[in-house]
């Protein structure tokens, strides 16, 4: 069976690659000719993955810039382009579903049965029993939000457990290592805005891929992020960038400046990465 995390690892070889083009469109942004297009989003997500499929581990389109626009069939179409001319590369639902059993078997549904990603994040906060209707799909990732990158994620992450003395995102990081991740397809969520915290998790997942948005747009050091959260191997990241990348450019060269940003930071992550003698 092919899972997304042996597809994962194929693109991380094949492509040396740890980066991830998140596909969050804005068409405001975007050049006056595809705008005018009747499927503006489609048309520049195929431009961005045509001109990037061979520097990339990943592309994580963002649930939520396409529903605001009414656009849910333009992510689909999205994402069955990518598997139908890049079928080694894999696809993440940005999504961040959670919710009791029940409707969590509906999101779980929608994720990888409607849209067709190979993997999905997810909010942990409903506990064990939310996340299930996920990780039963053992051929799909489940994405666990542990330490995020935005400035707030203080507000609730890093609280002290009462009684435990750890930060609750060290608690949703065990969890992941000893509980959650018996069918090998879970992985977390920690931004690279937060070198330490990653450092910290990395500490306590051992091998165990994870998802580090905060680059470029937001201000995450990528040195830092590739040095505390890297494994042994000199992978085990995702790393994430959306705005950086696709506007890059807002004139006709729109896709090509994106796969010059792409393979910039393509570069930076790679200065970085342990390269194990074979």
């Amino acid at each position: 069976m092919s899972t997304f995390i042996h597809r994962l690892q194929g693109t991380w070889a094949r492509n040396d690659s740890l980066v991830c083009v998140g596909l969050d469109p804005e068409i405001e942004r975007f050049p006056e000719h595809v705008a005018a297009h009747a499927s503006p989003i489609f048309q520049f997500n195929k431009a961005i993955i045509d001109a990037t499929a061979d520097l990339v581990c990943a592309y994580k389109p963002q649930f939520a810039h396409y529903a605001a626009y009414e656009a849910e069939d333009q992510l689909q179409r999205t994402i069955e382009y990518i598997h139908e001319t890049y079928p080694d590369v894999p696809v993440i639902l940005d999504s961040k579903r959670g919710d009791v059993g029940n409707t969590a078997e509906r999101y779980a549904n929608e994720a990888f049965e409607r849209y067709g990603a190979d993997a999905v994040t997810v909010n942990p906060y409903l506990g064990a029993d939310s996340l299930e209707p996920f990780l039963k799909h053992a051929d799909r990732g489940v994405i666990v939000l542990c330490r995020t990158s935005n400035p707030g994620a203080h507000d609730l992450q890093d609280l002290t457990v009462a009684g435990d003395g750890r930060r609750l995102y060290h608690v949703v990081a065990g969890l992941a290592a000893q509980q959650w991740n018996t069918r090998g397809n879970c992985l977390l969520v920690v931004g690279a805005t937060y070198p330490q915290e990653l450092a910290e998790v990395r500490g306590i997942i051992g091998d165990m891929p994870l998802l580090v948005p905060g680059v470029g747009a937001q201000g995450g050091d990528v040195a830092a992020a590739v040095r505390n959260g890297q494994t042994a191997a000199g992978t085990g990241l995702i790393i994430s960038s959306s705005r950086g990348i696709l506007y890059a450019s807002r004139g006709g060269d729109f896709a090509s400046a994106a796969r010059t940003a792409t393979e910039r930071l393509r570069s930076q992550i790679n200065e970085h990465r342990l390269r194990p003698a074979r």
